[in-house]
């Protein structure tokens, strides 16, 4: 689980909500997950959606972070979403960065997890112009995908990596 952030000034934060916050993480894990996945998939998005993404995808990981039943693929996932997003938006070290956090938390997770991490890997590289660096974060995907064992899962894996 991702360390706790002090918070350095009163907040309601400080004090127990009004509310069910367990309930609270877990529906705002998934919704703000899903709802910046709907605005990566809009072809049309304004820069305020773009925005909006941005911070969904944040707010995702940091209630993810929050629950208890937080697993290293949760916080892979996440960590792969926050580097697509960048990566759609132009912004390639942010893409490297999250794809670099999405990788600290696969290395120890199923091949798929592996080969998406390096699938932002490479997407980044390719984003900056770092062609050498991509064909290898590339190669590295295709091993990887090559040892996932679900069809559904290796295919998916392998039709992201074509779109490199």
């Amino acid at each position: 689980m991702l360390a706790n952030y002090p918070i350095r000034q009163e907040s309601a934060l400080t004090t127990e909500p009004p509310f069910d916050l367990a309930a609270a993480h877990r529906y705002f894990s998934a919704e703000c997950f899903n709802t910046a996945w709907d605005l990566m998939e809009k072809s049309d998005r304004t820069a305020e959606e773009d925005l909006l993404m941005v911070a969904l995808s944040q707010a995702s990981i940091y209630h993810w972070s929050q629950r208890p039943d937080c697993t290293q693929e949760n916080l892979s996932i996440g960590f792969w979403q926050a580097s697509r997003i960048q990566a759609l938006l132009g912004n390639a070290s942010e893409a490297r960065r999250h794809a670099e956090t999405c990788l600290r938390f696969s290395h120890q997770l199923a091949p798929f997890y592996v080969g998406y991490a390096y699938e932002a890997l490479a997407r980044a590289e390719r984003l900056a112009g770092e062609q050498a660096r991509y064909e290898d974060y590339l190669a590295v995907a295709r091993d990887w995908a090559a040892k996932v064992t679900d069809e559904e899962d290796r295919s998916l894996l392998m039709q992201d990596l074509d779109t490199l």
